[in-house]
């Protein structure tokens, strides 16, 4: 192969000299054949072959060429990404770097495109946002092992636009009442509430998609955007490329925050680390356009945010009627409420992590909320103290009653002692009752001080109670001067005696 500049040469000798391609091959040394070959062809440019060096890659080529192509008819959210992949092939003895098989992927997907003629459809255009502009939210499927079973996830999670700022938040549900809590709890971290939000069209915001961009929003909806004072703003329907940076940020997190995350007791511990991973994640990550960290970038963006309000009362409610047995359900469990409220009609205000019960403007009762999805499961929660007015009618049911398995241990200690000697169910229901009228801490502390004493009775629990409660002694008055006593009383029975003595005179 002869270079450039010599090929030149050759053509200005022949081409426009005149001279012979017997004196040419003379003077550069190269063959008359070659000569006539280059002269021939009209190449003005000699090309050279396509090297190939071999690589520890060409083995598992084919292995990996079947696997993107797997991946690729995959739902989004099921792909393994390309370091998932590398793994993979190091397992099957791959001994090369993770940047040969970006470079093949990369090789890979372009050819696709090219072969189906969709090489402009990835086309967009580069977006910018000012700071405290917008966020963007969204929300994703994930997994853990919580109480040692692995357990599917919904994750909220919140990405300011300019700083790249991320929270993340594991729910149970979608629900509503999931939605208002994440939002609670993603602009309390940013530290404020930016003036726009970008969303996709999901069911719990949209309840109708219409033309363009004109949408039915969900009157809970609306009353949150209202609360936090901010614009909301919904993408086409399948554009999720409109949020792209929380739609990467979903991705990101997978092999960020998942695919490490050890396990937990319960779903609160999760989040409380899921917190403080998202802050860590701030001082690590370098902000992709801006000079420093995400967490610079948002120390910059913070003081353009708007203020946080109160957090805003999130919850879905409900109208339910008690039944005979004072519990209303709600997904398939059952919760207790007072029994002077047996079947009445009720609302039920449903927040993300627990129940209130309302009933003539005033909240009659509070639970945690159970959420098991196994179809098979159902739970009774009780509170017993709902029932202490039944049980002064009815004095037997202290015995086997489903809501009293669940006293403290003092009370339960005080029943066992009780129940042996007759009349000993109506005594306890009695002490019980003190609770209506006292705190129930110091009831349980004058029981558990009568146990102690040996003496456990409704006469010394009453005595004991009394002293607990009782109040101090009041202080001294100070009198003003001009009130002082300038004659002081003395005592004088001599009066008493004239009394006697006219009475015995008459």
């Amino acid at each position: 192969m002869i270079d450039v500049a010599l090929l030149s040469v050759i053509r200005r000798w022949h081409l426009r000299d005149g001279m012979a391609i017997r004196e040419i091959a003379r003077r550069t040394g190269l063959s008359r054949n070659t000569i006539r070959k280059y002269l021939s062809t009209g190449i003005v440019e000699p090309k050279y072959p396509d090297r190939h060096s071999p690589s520890k890659l060409d083995l598992f080529a084919p292995k990996l060429a079947a696997w993107l192509k797997t991946e690729a008819k995959k739902n989004r959210k099921q792909r393994r990404n390309l370091r998932q992949i590398y793994a993979d092939l190091a397992s099957l003895g791959y001994e090369g770097s993770y940047d040969r098989v970006a470079a093949f992927a990369r090789n890979w997907r372009q050819a696709q495109r090219e072969a189906a003629g969709t090489t402009g459809r990835g086309t967009f255009i580069p977006l910018t946002f000012a700071p405290g502009e917008a966020f963007q939210f969204d929300w994703s499927e994930d997994w853990a092992v919580i109480a040692g079973v692995k357990t599917k996830l919904q994750v909220a999670q919140l990405k300011l636009s300019y700083s790249r700022a991320f929270v993340l938040k594991a729910y149970p549900l979608q629900t509503h009442e999931m939605l208002f809590d994440a939002h609670n709890h993603a602009f309390r971290m940013v530290g404020g509430v930016p003036r726009r939000g970008i969303y996709d069209n999901m069911k719990t915001a949209v309840d109708r998609i219409r033309r363009g961009k004109a949408r039915d929003i969900n009157t809970r909806f609306k009353a949150m955007v209202s609360h936090f004072l901010f614009e909301a703003e919904f993408c086409n329907p399948a554009s999720g490329w409109e949020k792209g940076q929380i739609e990467k940020n979903v991705q990101d997190s997978r092999h960020r925050i998942w695919q490490g995350a050890p396990s937990f007791e319960n779903l609160e511990a999760l989040n409380a680390w899921l917190e403080q991973r998202c802050l860590a994640l701030w001082q690590e990550l370098r902000h992709p356009e801006l000079p420093g960290t995400i967490a610079e970038a948002w120390a910059d963006e913070r003081a353009q945010l708007m203020a946080m309000p109160a957090p805003f009362d999130g919850f879905v409610e409900h109208t339910k009627r008690v039944s005979p047995t004072c519990l209303i359900n709600f997904e398939r469990n059952r919760y207790s409420v007072p029994a002077s409220f047996a079947n009445r009609p009720v609302s039920l205000r449903v927040y993300a992590d627990h129940l209130v019960v309302a009933a003539e403007g005033n909240v009659i009762a509070e639970h945690v909320r159970i959420i098991d999805r196994r179809h098979d499961c159902s739970q009774t929660i009780y509170d017993w103290r709902h029932y202490l007015s039944v049980l002064q009618r009815k004095p037997g049911a202290l015995r086997n009653g489903a809501p009293f398995a669940e006293f403290p241990d003092g009370f339960k200690r005080l029943q066992s002692s009780l129940m042996k000697r007759p009349g000993g169910d109506r005594e306890m229901v009695e002490i019980l009752a003190l609770v209506l009228h006292h705190d129930e801490q110091a009831v349980l502390t004058a029981v558990e001080m009568a146990l102690d004493a040996g003496v456990p009775s409704k006469q010394h629990v009453l005595n004991l109670l009394g002293r607990l409660v009782e109040l101090p002694p009041p202080a001294p008055i100070d009198a003003p001067q001009a009130l002082l006593l300038k004659i002081e009383p003395l005592a004088n029975v001599t009066r008493y005696d004239s009394l006697r003595e006219a009475r015995n005179a008459a």
